[in-house]
């Protein structure tokens, strides 16, 4: 089973986002990423968040599971964060499963997540996708402020590569900071590629759109 594309389910995630984050100076990052967790069917959103960070995401993201009936948890490092993270989410009528702790801790025990959301302003934002353990159906995950200096030299193969992790296709975004996204193929049918012999990844960037393709040959 792979992940199937709705685009009537991502529109209407897509405006209630637009309606709920009207004020939010981090709209646009909102609205995309919560009509893409609900057009995929995301069943299990897990997303990044620390003190002080904009909700706007966190609010689509709890639109977009809304819509998909999924799961939708926010792992933050500390107390704090998760005070301010509740408070702020109630007020605008969410709610989110919040897990306290660094990556390592926080991701033991999640299992088949199929949307990751990472936050490139943190130092660790590349530990949660590379833990997650994905779902068989495949995963979307999506780094935003992928513009920051933390984010320099970032590649999805390094992160995706090894076990049974297909990267598919991976694109940057001009939206907000930056959205680098990678979409990662089911894991089911893998014993044919291993009939066909060894094979080898090989990376396309397309200076035009920004695109980053990665082909299996």
């Amino acid at each position: 089973m792979k992940l199937v594309w709705s685009p009537e389910r991502a529109t209407k995630a897509y405006l209630e986002t637009v309606k709920s984050c009207k004020l939010s100076q981090e709209s646009g990052v909102a609205e995309l990423v919560s009509a893409m967790a609900a057009g995929w069917n995301a069943k299990f959103i897990v997303e990044t968040w620390s003190q002080g960070g904009p909700i706007a995401t966190s609010m689509g993201l709890a639109v977009a599971s809304r819509h998909t009936c999924g799961r939708h948890v926010c792992i933050v490092p500390d107390e704090r964060s998760r005070s301010e993270y509740v408070k702020a989410m109630s007020e605008a009528g969410l709610a989110a499963e919040v897990v306290v702790g660094e990556a390592d801790e926080a991701m033991d025990g999640l299992v088949g997540i199929d949307f990751v959301v990472v936050d490139c302003n943190r130092e660790d934002f590349a530990r949660v996708p590379r833990l997650a353990e994905l779902s068989q159906r495949g995963a979307v995950l999506v780094c935003k402020n992928a513009n920051s200096k933390n984010a320099s030299g970032f590649r999805w193969p390094s992160v995706v590569e090894g076990g049974s992790r297909r990267l598919v296709r991976s694109v940057f975004l001009p939206v907000g900071n930056g959205l680098d996204i990678a979409h990662v193929g089911s894991s089911t049918g893998g014993s044919s590629s291993s009939a066909k012999g060894k094979r080898r990844w090989i990376k396309h960037y397309d200076q035009h759109s920004g695109e980053e393709h990665v082909i299996r040959k």
